[in-house]
């Protein structure tokens, strides 16, 4: 069957929904399995070899490799490696056609997931896949294991009517999309591409038209330790870290006043340029001035701007302030990169006749799956559709389930949203890649 991306025929459409929903119960099972790997950064040895194997049951193309940092030391998009960065593979499994009809395509999704801070406030253990009515508790769930199985589970809807796509499909499964965004633009630098790609992020049923770029960077501070009984002698590094704090507050209220100039993608958004002190760790002993206090930073950018642009005035603004202190003249702060160096990206309003049809094809299959007309708008955080977006230039869709408490405590994703979002996949598939059964005839 030829893709006529306009259409798709209503019994195939009535069939391929069916078919999720016939496969739904398997689905919901698998991703609470995927959630009880857990699997901090650099843990995620056994939920890939999990993947791996689903995938190779499944006949696809197997292949599994290492970063390479020399590799992606030399891309401009890389982030910077720290001894904390995951070495574990990445997993890509290929589906071949017998003959290709349609557009070939990438789904993508990480394993990677974030610490669940103290498990004394969830609900549930962090681990423990609960269903609690629409909602599936637990870490990683809803970021974003659950789209890892409606990447998988979409294709198994079409095996079950005995329907293969009839274009190359190419599913990864990555790890550092929470922290540098290397595993993604791993799979890029190896040569992967394809006409399209869809990441089932938690995006609350919505095509993301727009996304910041994201920085992570430590600030640390030297003090003079004193005994507490002479403390007007030392200085006290937590107390200058706090003015440093201060400073980048400045910097981000003036990145986020150039809004205005960023078209409609940002109108609705308050504040999209966010300064996060993610933590802060300092000084030895409570009776002891503090001699040393580090924090570790995030700060998103505008797209268009360039993450070492960017980087340098962060740099520019701190050392500006520091000559500006007593005690930061003489002792001025350290500033170490060390994660997300990554820019924005937007999907443009009228873009290549490509991108128009992927996003008309989205939009019909969403309808499709849904009942509604497909939404779009801008995210404040990082998303690896950025490396196709600029790297790739490819359409970038980043299109997923309803979701709750990302990187909170009780994260969870609506069961119902992921049933329409798995079934809006795979009609997509079946509209863009086209279908040929399994079986020649």
């Amino acid at each position: 069957m030829a893709s006529d991306l306009a259409h798709i025929e209503p019994a195939l459409a009535s069939e391929i929904l069916q078919s999720v929903e016939d496969g739904f119960d398997a689905q919901i099972r698998y991703t609470q399995e995927l959630i009880r790997f857990g699997g901090q950064r650099g843990e995620e040895t056994e939920i890939q070899g999990y993947v791996h194997k689903q995938l190779a049951d499944r006949g696809y193309a197997m292949e599994n490799f290492a970063m390479d940092e020399k590799a992606l030391s030399k891309h401009i998009g890389a982030g910077k490696f720290t001894p904390q960065h995951s070495q574990v593979p990445i997993v890509v499994g290929v589906h071949k056609p017998r003959q290709t009809k349609g557009k070939s395509l990438i789904l993508n999704a990480h394993v990677d997931i974030v610490p669940t801070g103290p498990t004394d406030l969830w609900t549930h253990s962090p681990y423990d896949p609960v269903i609690e009515g629409d909602w599936l508790y637990g870490r990683g769930g809803a970021d974003m294991r659950a789209g890892s199985a409606a990447n998988l589970y979409a294709l198994d809807a079409l095996r079950r009517l005995g329907l293969q796509p009839a274009a190359e499909v190419t599913i990864q499964s990555v790890v550092e999309e929470e922290s540098t965004g290397n595993g993604t633009l791993m799979t890029h630098i190896m040569g992967y591409m394809a006409d399209a790609v869809i990441i089932p992020e938690p995006e609350e049923e919505m095509l993301v038209r727009a996304n910041v770029g994201v920085l992570w960077f430590q600030v640390e501070v030297r003090g003079q330790p004193v005994h507490v009984r002479e403390m007007g002698n030392g200085a006290n590094a937590i107390d200058a870290i706090y003015r440093v704090i201060t400073s980048l507050r400045t910097l981000e209220e003036t990145w986020n006043a150039q809004k205005a100039t960023m078209g409609s993608n940002y109108a609705a958004e308050a504040h999209p340029i966010n300064l996060n002190i993610g933590k802060i760790e300092g000084g030895d002993w409570a009776s002891s001035v503090p001699a040393w206090c580090k924090i570790d930073c995030r700060m998103a950018i505008f797209p268009g701007t360039p993450a070492a642009t960017a980087a340098k005035e962060i740099e520019e603004n701190i050392a500006a302030f520091a000559k500006t202190d007593p005690f930061l003249a003489e002792t001025p702060p350290k500033v170490t990169w060390n994660g997300f160096f990554a820019e924005g990206y937007e999907l443009p309003s009228s873009g290549t006749s490509t991108l128009s049809l992927a996003e008309a094809t989205l939009t019909h299959s969403h309808t499709l799956a849904t009942g509604s007309h497909l939404q779009s708008f801008m995210t404040a955080g990082y998303l690896d559709t950025r490396v196709h977006a600029l790297y790739d230039k490819i359409p970038a869709l980043c299109y997923g389930p309803i979701s709750q408490n990302i990187h909170g405590f009780d994260e969870r994703v609506s069961v119902g949203s992921l049933k329409r979002i798995t079934g809006s996949i795979a009609l997509f598939v079946a509209q863009w890649c086209g279908v040929e059964s399994i079986q020649e005839d």
